[in-house]
């Protein structure tokens, strides 16, 4: 074989080794890149150490738990603090139809008949603890984690009895003159409908304007104001109002 044919033959070799180590290179970066992506997105579907289970909870939901202690203190700043209303409020809402639509409706399960009756002595709440539960979960920012361990929950269970007891304390409130909410006449409707478009050709059927503000307020020296104006998810202290207006100046 000629000398310059075997230089070219050798040349070849060694491109094509590298071509193979290149190739092998890039294979092994694209199987790291797989394997880290579907790690991702496992960790993302199964947020396993977002939890707790229930050997690391308080063995009964309804004795001892931080939630039966605060309850049980009837004490007006603790409840403000925890659900922002003091115990009068909590005891009207719960005895004007929030107990007797917790104690009366089954919850919905998979492996139950949502026309069965409730068995209210296997449920890890009374209707005053799925009321504390609602309560601490609007008005806080706290995680799912901290209502386990102040209501000894596991999550599956926080998670149907906040659904549950969300839709009966909305139909509770729908029912309380205090929580209801009045617009105006249907004539009155219209006429401030029709002051709007005078000024906004394109804005049909608006009827007034709407806006929510947080305005900072100064700590009280008295521990039961100050902790009625305290808001947990700005962390300050604010009077928080929702403000409505007609196009007639008149504010609501």
């Amino acid at each position: 074989m000629p000398a310059h044919s075997r230089y070219i033959d050798d040349d070849s070799d060694l491109e094509y080794e590298d071509t193979l180590e290149e190739l092998a290179l890039l294979a092994g970066t694209l199987l790291l890149g797989v394997q880290d992506f579907q790690h991702r997105r496992s960790e993302n579907r199964n947020p396993s150490r977002r939890y707790l289970r229930r050997p690391q909870l308080l063995s009964n939901p309804r004795r001892n738990t931080p939630w039966q202690v605060l309850y049980e203190s009837r004490d007006d700043r603790a409840y403000i603090t925890t659900m922002g209303i003091d115990c009068a409020t909590f005891d009207y809402v719960l005895h004007n139809g929030f107990a007797q639509r917790w104690n009366s409706t089954t919850i919905p399960r998979a492996d139950t008949s949502r026309n069965g009756m409730p068995r209210l002595g296997r449920r890890s709440l009374t209707a005053a603890g799925a009321l504390g539960l609602i309560y601490h979960y609007l008005t806080s920012a706290m995680p799912d984690t901290a209502l386990q361990q102040i209501f000894a929950l596991v999550p599956t269970t926080i998670s149907r009895y906040r659904t549950f007891a969300l839709r009966a304390l909305c139909d509770t409130l729908r029912e309380l003159p205090e929580a209801r909410i009045a617009w105006w006449s249907a004539t009155e409707c219209e006429e401030d409908a029709n002051l709007i478009m005078v000024r906004h050709p394109l804005l049909a059927g608006a009827m007034g304007g709407i806006d929510g503000m947080n305005i900072a307020t100064a700590e009280s020296d008295d521990p039961e104001i100050e902790n009625s104006t305290y808001n947990g998810w700005l962390h300050g202290h604010f009077t928080s109002s929702v403000l409505v207006f007609s196009p007639t100046g008149i504010r609501s």
